[in-house]
C-alpha cells in the first residue's frame, strides 16, 4: 500500500514538474527581447511563486524516488559498493595465470 502511494507520488510529481517547467518562460529573454521584449514580464511579480513551486515540486520528486528505492526489497541489487559477491584474485588462484600448465594450489618443479 505504501509503495503504490509512493509511485503516485512520484509520477504525479514528475508530471506536474515538466508541466511547471514548460510553462516558465526563459530567463534570457531570446527572441523576445530582440523584438521589443513585451514577453519579458510575462508572470510579474509572481515569478518567485513560480520558482518556489518548481523546488518544491524537484524537493517532492527526489524524496519520493529515494523513499522508493529505500522501501523495495532489493534496494541494494545494482549497488557499485556491494562487495559481497566480488571474486578476489586468491579465491581464483593467484599463480595460475596464462601460460602456465599446473594449477595454483600444487608446487611447480
Amino acid at each position: 500500500m505504501l509503495s503504490v502511494l509512493l509511485y503516485l507520488l512520484f509520477f504525479a510529481s514528475a508530471l506536474l514538474l515538466i508541466l511547471v517547467v514548460l510553462v516558465q518562460e526563459g530567463k534570457g529573454g531570446g527572441l523576445g527581447g530582440a523584438l521589443g521584449g513585451a514577453g519579458a514580464e510575462t508572470f510579474g511579480v509572481r515569478a518567485g511563486g513560480v520558482n518556489r513551486v518548481t523546488f518544491i515540486l524537484f524537493g517532492v520528486f527526489v524524496l519520493s524516488a529515494l523513499a522508493l528505492h529505500w522501501t523495495s526489497d532489493d534496494a541494494n541489487a545494482g549497488s557499485a559498493v556491494n562487495f559481497e559477491n566480488t571474486v578476489t584474485s586468491t579465491e581464483e588462484g593467484a599463480g595460475a595465470g596464462p601460460g602456465t600448465d599446473a594449477p595454483a594450489d600444487t608446487p611447480t618443479e
